[in-house]
């Protein structure tokens, strides 16, 4: 084929070309052959590439072809399994939203039992133990009020069985001895509540009020009563200074003026009880021995409940016992309010000498003689005002007067005082500290001239033992919203710590010192001058309380010692 299509060409070109030389024409018909031949070759390596081309193309679609079924059925099953796979994807997902729903709700609910626990606890423990430890402490007080009140009824009766029944002087000491002692307790316990705290006290001081209080109930003899009466009274007059201080210590600013209201309100309640315990006395003349003897229960109480009652937290960090007042301000406050306190008791102990003690010649001066006076004050218009002259010979008064029970008299007097100083723990934190001093002194003194008119007028003298009762019923209930409670609550309040102890001891030692002196010379006086007289006196006593107290008492109603000191007491 190829030299055919050669032959052709050669013919055709040779025609052309026929002027030309002959061996010219004849190379040129060769060159021109060739030329054609190269290119027919060119020609037909291009076509054949293009058929093998085209037959690998064809091939290569045939591929493509299996390929895109073997995809497409590939792809059918792979997106149904993809499709299956995102609908487990999907349910295990809603699956996973409903666990974590149903976990977040099970976590929130147990988030809020825990936070309700965690509330109640901390509910619980935002108060600590600080109510028993009060509870504990007011035995003090109770045993202050009844060993006061055990000798009303019954000193006739003791009187009797010890052989000394015409002798008023000797029944006078009956009385007073205990008072003498209490006057010595009232300076010991703010010296031992200094050194070694107001707890340790409260233990030492259960020994001389046991010992005192079995002597007197199994007594032969006057000495013997005198003795035993002189150690309760240094007793209850070392308890009388540190039952206040412990209790202002210990409690926490918003309810320490109900707290300390306690006290007194444990005093009466103990007036109370000697009176309720000397009733079988008239069927029972030597019951009073069983009256005395009753009064050792609370006496071992105060020991235990002291073993387990804490400290106070300021008289420790006042001794660089930081660790050991911390947990006593928990043990008694709770966690909550734990940070505040310590940071009260470190702003109050950083004053320079703030942790050395007072002596007994700094209560004088520059710096504390003012609010020492205001305290020794307190008490001696607390005594002259005749409260004790009530308490300690009221039946005398009511059967002079006529009143057929005169033990049943005194019951009533004493159940006034408890009712009166209930009262005014319910005011004590709402009304303020001044206001009800001064409201109690008015009433004081209105029902002390009320008492002075009807044992004196002779147009009363038909009702005279009806208001006798009435005017010292009066007189107990105004003494009990103020006069009574809130004197022993302010001291320790308006005391700076430094001297607290020392000064409310002072203060005291003046309260014992004008009641021994009342229970001495009452009878003496009321027979030189006659008891209208002095009621009258006594109400004077009163009126002048009201002026005193307008000018120079501050009133500390929901504010901490540590505030009330830095106003009262500034570094000089």
């Amino acid at each position: 084929m190829l030299v055919a299509v050669v032959s052709s060409a050669a013919t055709a070109v040779v025609p052309a070309r026929r002027g030309a030389a002959p061996c010219a024409t004849a190379t040129s018909g060769v060159a021109v052959a060739a030329e054609a031949a190269w290119d027919i070759r060119r020609r037909s390596s291009a076509s054949f590439s293009t058929l093998q081309q085209s037959s690998q193309a064809f091939r290569h679609r045939s591929v493509v072809a299996q390929t895109r079924r073997a995809l497409s059925s590939s792809s059918s099953s792979s997106l149904r399994g993809i499709e299956m796979g995102v609908k487990r994807s999907l349910g295990a997902r809603q699956t996973h939203k409903r666990l974590l729903s149903s976990s977040t709700r099970s976590q929130a609910a147990d988030g809020e039992l825990d936070e309700l626990v965690a509330t109640k606890q901390t509910g619980s423990s935002s108060g600590g133990i600080v109510l028993p430890a009060v509870g504990v402490a007011c035995m003090g007080a109770i045993l202050f009020g009844y060993h006061l009140g055990v000798v009303n009824g019954a000193l006739e009766y003791i009187a009797k069985d010890l052989g000394f029944a015409a002798d008023p002087i000797l029944q006078g000491w009956v009385v007073s001895s205990t008072l003498a002692g209490a006057t010595v307790g009232s300076f010991t316990g703010g010296s031992l509540a200094d050194k070694i705290g107001c707890r340790r006290t409260f233990q030492l001081d259960a020994i001389p009020l046991l010992i005192g209080t079995l002597l007197s109930a199994n007594a032969a003899g006057f000495q013997a009563m005198v003795i035993g009466r002189i150690l309760v009274g240094f007793g209850i007059g070392v308890s009388s200074g540190v039952v206040p201080l412990y209790i202002s210590e210990v409690s926490p600013t918003e309810i320490r003026g109900a707290l300390g209201s306690v006290n007194q309100l444990s005093i009466c309640v103990g007036i109370l009880l000697a009176l309720l315990a000397g009733l079988p006395l008239v069927s029972n003349p030597a019951w009073w021995r069983s009256m005395f003897a009753i009064a050792t229960i609370p006496t071992v109480l105060l020991f235990l409940g002291m073993v387990y009652s804490p400290e106070s937290p300021r008289w420790l960090y006042k001794q660089g016992r930081i660790a050991e007042a911390e947990t006593s301000a928990r043990r008694l406050w709770g966690t909550a309010k734990l940070e505040s306190a310590l940071a009260e008791l470190k702003e109050s102990n950083s004053d320079a000498g703030a942790s050395e003690d007072a002596g007994w010649g700094d209560l004088f001066s520059r710096r504390y003689r003012k609010v020492v006076g205001v305290g020794m004050s307190l008490f001696l218009f607390q005594q002259f005002a005749g409260i004790n002259a009530v308490v300690y010979f009221s039946t005398n008064v009511f059967r002079s007067a006529g009143i057929a029970s005169d033990v049943a008299a005194s019951a009533l007097v004493g159940a006034a005082n408890v009712i009166g100083t209930a009262v005014a723990s319910s005011l004590m934190d709402k009304q303020g500290r001044k206001k009800l001093l001064i409201t109690s002194f008015a009433g004081m003194a209105a029902s002390m001239l009320l008492l002075s008119l009807a044992l004196s007028w002779p147009s009363l003298e038909a009702y005279s033992g009806t208001l006798a009762v009435l005017g010292t019923v009066s007189y107990v209930l105004a003494f009990s919203l103020g006069a009574g409670p809130v004197p022993g609550l302010l001291l320790p309040e308006i005391f700076a710590s430094r001297i607290r102890a020392k000064a409310v001891a002072l203060s005291l030692g003046v309260h014992w010192i004008s009641n021994f002196m009342i229970g001495l010379m009452f009878l003496n006086v009321v027979k030189r001058f006659g008891v209208n007289r002095v009621y009258l006196g006594f109400s004077a006593v009163c009126a002048l309380a009201v002026l005193y107290i307008s000018n120079n008492v501050v009133e500390t109603k929901g504010r901490s010692l540590e505030e009330i000191e830095r106003e009262l007491s500034p570094a000089v």
